[in-house]
Formats: C-alpha cells, structure tokens, sequence
C-alpha cells in the first residue's frame, strides 16, 4: 500500500507522469471550481434565499470572522486568499475519506507550494500596506545585524507550516490504514470520521497561521510608521 500519493504513477511517458498528488489535485480545482459557479451564479438579495446561498453566506462570513479576530484587519483584503487556502486544504483532507481517494496534502510537495504562497502572501501585503522601502527597512531594524536572523526566521516558519500539515495528514493516512488491517470491521467508520475532524482542525490551524503571519508583517510596518509620524498638534486652549 502507497502512504505518500507521489509514489502512485498513473501514467508516464518519458519523464513526464502524472501521480495521485497531480491527478488529485485537479480533480479538486475543478470541483472547487464547479462548486464556485453552481453556487454564486443566482445570489440574490431577497428576503428568501436558497440553501446553497444560506450557506455560502455561513461559510463566508465564518471565514471572515476567523479574519477579523486573528489579524485584527478588516476582512476584506485577506478574504480571497485565506479562504482559498482554508477550502481547498480542507475539501483536500475530506476527500482523502473517500475509497481509493489519495489527499493532496498527503505529499510533501503539496503542502510546500501552499507554504510557498504564504511566504509570497506576507510581503505582498506588507508592502501593499507600506510601500517597498519601509517594508525592507524592517528587516534590519533596530540593526543591520538583525537582517541574517530575521531571513532565517522567515524561512524557518515557511518551513514549519509545509512540514506541520503534511506530517498530521500523513500519519492520520498511516494510523487509519494500520486500524484497518487490525480491525478491518470496526475501525474504519470510526477513524475515517476522526481523520475528517482531524483534516478539518489542520485546514483551520493553517488558515489561522497563515493570516497571523500576514498580519503581523502588516502591523509591524503600521506600528513603525505610527513611530516615525510627526506629533499631531495640540488643540487650541491646551498647553
């Protein structure tokens, strides 16, 4: 039995192939976008709504709760991202349920690319919100010295959040499959309903780390900035 999707070759010609992981993955992208269409294309703004918009509406304003809370910003401008990663990492774990499903997330290769487009995400925003030359300015603040410790933190934490879910989601994958053979009768309705809550808390916990990296790179720069702004005149009358 394969544990890692990228060891299980569908079809190959030459050097190029195409593995569970690839074939997988756009099987996902396509039923998130199927999903996407099917949903969003009769929104209204009635008094009654359909139960595919009641509950998109749910999914939505929970993510953007999470947003709210965790990055203290306005929802707005993390939305489309954080709750991309948030879908698709946690419709990648539900599937991997299914019979003969292998998850994405289950290679390493997967969740690296995911960590990857975080690793862009944070100075993308950082320098929406501040502009290149104080955004750079952090990263040898208070001293040059500084610059080697923060680049390595940087990666460091990019590092983490690709290790972090591939590894619970490959030893879910283990556990269920070991279960299996033990008890093949009694385990595995049970441990495939806690793989589901357990792939939904990892798509959750990334979504969450995710949006902590992204606003704590912006705060930073908005908390120098308020630092270095000119002190706002007193008001006639006070001394």
């Amino acid at each position: 039995m394969e544990f890692n999707p990228d060891q299980l070759v569908y079809w190959q010609w030459g050097f190029a192939h195409v593995n569970a992981t690839l074939f997988f993955t756009w099987i996902l992208m396509a039923l998130m976008v199927l999903l996407s269409w099917v949903t969003t294309r009769n929104l209204t703004t009635g008094p009654e709504l359909s139960v595919k918009q009641n509950m998109l509406e749910v999914i939505v304003s929970m993510i953007q709760g999470q947003i709210e809370e965790s990055g203290r910003r306005e929802a707005s401008r993390f939305l489309p991202f954080i709750g991309t990663l948030f879908l698709f990492i946690a419709l990648s774990n539900t599937i991997g349920v299914l019979p003969g499903v292998q998850p994405p997330t289950g290679s390493l290769s997967t969740t690296a690319a995911l960590a990857l487009c975080v690793f862009a995400a944070v100075p993308i925003y950082g320098i929406a919100s501040q502009g290149l030359r104080r955004y750079l300015a952090h990263y040898v603040t208070p001293t040059p010295l500084m610059l080697p410790f923060n680049l390595i933190g940087e990666f460091s934490r990019t590092l983490a959040l690709a290790v972090r879910l591939f590894g619970n989601i490959m030893s879910g994958t283990l556990t269920v499959a070991i279960l299996m053979s033990l008890a093949p009768l009694f385990f595995p309705v049970l441990m495939q309903a806690f793989g589901l809550l357990i792939g939904l808390i990892q798509a959750y916990v990334f979504a969450l780390l995710a949006m902590i990296y992204i606003a704590s790179g912006t705060r930073l720069r908005e908390r120098e900035a308020a630092q270095t702004a000119p002190d706002q005149p007193s008001s006639p009358g006070k001394e």
